[in-house]
């Protein structure tokens, strides 16, 4: 089913016109002038893990998200929101409304949105969601052994290369900082999915929403460039620091332990050069 199909049979009136905005992505016009956004998953649980997500991080308000119009198993037709130019006064509205955001909270590490799968999707790898007791835990289980994996399992690392892996796992009790209750996270705040709007706003876009540990959206947004990027940081902090919430010391320092997982992403489904990056970044967090 393409898109045309899937939206007039989900939302019950004709399209006018269908324009691919982008992979699986397609900005469609309704009869009546009406825009919307209609996205295949990208495999089984993907648009009911989106979903969930989208409702979950936009339920009280604290950084927008687009609507969910309707779904079903492969199509998610979503609110279209206009896009806009990046301004330091929304990166700034931006990271505050971000600290507010993780500090909703989420019943435990590894859990995935109410009502959501527990196996989601990271862009176009899988991604499993599972309650652990610790970030630790959830983080060497089910973020970075997975992916080891896989990248192993293409050839991408051998033996040596697993064990560094290996050591960080069983490290990572003291290399994650202090304590921290877990987070409502956006789980994939990378620069495509900051998306700054026609409103003036920053809107997060395209979730992998999971409870997590606050430092990983901040170390996504220092990976691939986002506009602004300091400004929203020094805003986050700001507002935690007045919510009693202050980053712990040290953050700055942890931020490749916690880019590791989306780069170990990128290993397995992309290979090349992020094969390499994953390792430099075990190696350093090390």
């Amino acid at each position: 089913m393409n898109a045309k199909e899937a939206v007039e049979r989900l939302r019950g009136v004709p399209v006018s016109g269908v324009r691919q905005a982008g992979g699986s992505v397609f900005l469609v016009t309704l009869a009546d002038h009406d825009v919307v956004i209609a996205k295949r998953g990208a495999g089984a649980g993907a648009t009911a893990a989106e979903a969930a997500g989208l409702r979950w991080l936009g339920e009280h308000g604290d950084v927008p998200v687009p609507r969910v119009h309707t779904r079903d198993d492969e199509w998610l037709v979503l609110q279209y929101v206009p896009a806009g130019p990046s301004t330091r006064a929304a990166a700034e509205e931006f990271g505050r409304g971000l600290a507010a955001l993780h500090r909703r909270g989420a019943p435990a590490f590894g859990c995935p949105p109410p009502g959501g799968p527990a196996d989601a999707w990271m862009g176009l790898a899988p991604m499993r969601n599972e309650p652990c007791g610790d970030w630790a835990e959830f983080y060497a289980a089910h973020r970075i052994e997975p992916y080891v994996r896989m990248c192993a399992d293409q050839g991408l690392f051998g033996t040596e290369e697993v064990a560094v892996f290996d050591e960080l796992c069983a490290r990572l009790p003291e290399l994650a900082g202090p304590p921290e209750p877990p987070a409502r996270l956006h789980g994939d705040a990378w620069s495509g999915n900051v998306h700054w709007a026609g409103d003036g706003r920053v809107w997060l876009i395209d979730p992998a929403a999971h409870g997590g540990h606050r430092e990983g959206d901040l170390a996504m947004l220092q990976l691939f460039g986002t506009p602004h990027v300091a400004r929203i940081l020094g805003a986050y902090a700001e507002a935690a620091a007045d919510a009693g919430t202050p980053l712990a010391a040290g953050w700055r320092d942890r931020t490749g332990l916690h880019q590791l997982f989306p780069i170990l992403v990128h290993a397995a489904v992309f290979g090349g050069s992020y094969a390499g990056q994953a390792l430099s970044a075990a190696r350093g967090a090390l």
